[in-house]
């Protein structure tokens, strides 16, 4: 009798695990139908950039560098502003609502760092350019070096107070120890776009621009480049980002994009030099 309640118990246990064990299969087979699917990752929220440029970008930016950065970023859409450099110091100074900020010059870019209203880690010196010498391509000034400037009728330069191209032109001229002849005679334009259009025009028999200002249109043509030493440092414009912006990430992703092989032949072909080591 004993045998036969040990034998019983055993064949309940065994039809037990069994069961168990076949219920257990079955649902690791057939999920539950509540199951929730598998989550795909978030969407990238909408970022709208703003970039505050010189005016020598502009067409570089607009026509190249943005559409190809916001191809690749399809999430964030780019809105550039240009004047000269030393208007959007004083308009991101007085708190313009901007994300990144690229100068014509060191100047302005090391006053905002200064101020602590663009992060100083953030700062690449991005390219350098060079100042020339230009003349309405459809007449000749009779110009034939920065010397000969005085003897112009019409003379264009950027206000030096606030355009870089202008103060670069104003050292040339000092150099050379002819700038108050110059400035006597001098037009001042309050970017380096008016300067360029007054020559091209025929409004100003000679103008002082970047090369890659001159190289943009064919309204006008190169007389010379600024004559060797005349300079005390490289044409250098550097990047960086505005303290204040709400989107760093993304201008993060904006400030490599220039540092970036795609955008430096963007760059190059413009006439721009990479000043990156």
């Amino acid at each position: 009798m004993k045998k036969l309640l040990t034998l019983s118990l055993a064949l309940i246990l065994l039809f037990t695990v069994t069961a168990c064990s076949s219920t257990q299969s079955a649902q690791t087979a057939s999920p539950s139908p509540s199951a929730s699917p598998t989550a795909t990752p978030a969407e990238k929220e909408p970022v709208t950039l703003t970039i505050a440029a010189a005016a020598s970008l502009e067409k570089t930016f607009t026509d190249k560098l943005i559409p190809a950065f916001e191809a690749k970023y399809d999430y964030i859409t780019v809105e550039g502003t240009y004047d000269s450099s030393g208007k959007l110091q004083t308009q991101i100074e007085a708190g313009l609502a901007a994300d990144v900020f690229m100068s014509a010059a060191t100047k302005q870019m090391t006053a905002l760092t200064d101020e602590k209203l663009v992060d100083t880690d953030s700062v690449v010196q991005l390219l350098q350019n060079k100042i020339v010498l230009i003349e309405p391509a459809s007449k000749s000034s009779g110009i034939t070096s920065f010397q000969d400037v005085p003897n112009a009728k019409d003379i264009a330069i950027g206000d030096p107070d606030s355009v870089p191209a202008g103060q670069y032109a104003k050292e040339v001229f000092t150099y050379l120890g002819i700038w108050d002849k110059v400035s006597a005679k001098a037009s001042l334009g309050t970017n380096v776009t008016q300067v360029l259009n007054q020559v091209g025009e025929g409004s100003a028999d000679v103008g002082v621009v970047y090369a890659t200002d001159a190289a943009s249109t064919d309204t006008v043509k190169v007389i010379a480049e600024a004559p060797e030493g005349s300079l005390a440092k490289p044409v250098i414009y550097p990047v960086g980002i505005i303290a204040v912006s709400q989107n760093k990430d993304a201008a993060q992703l904006f400030v490599d994009f220039l540092k970036s092989d795609e955008a430096m032949a963007i760059f190059e072909a413009a006439g721009f030099t990479s000043n990156l080591k």
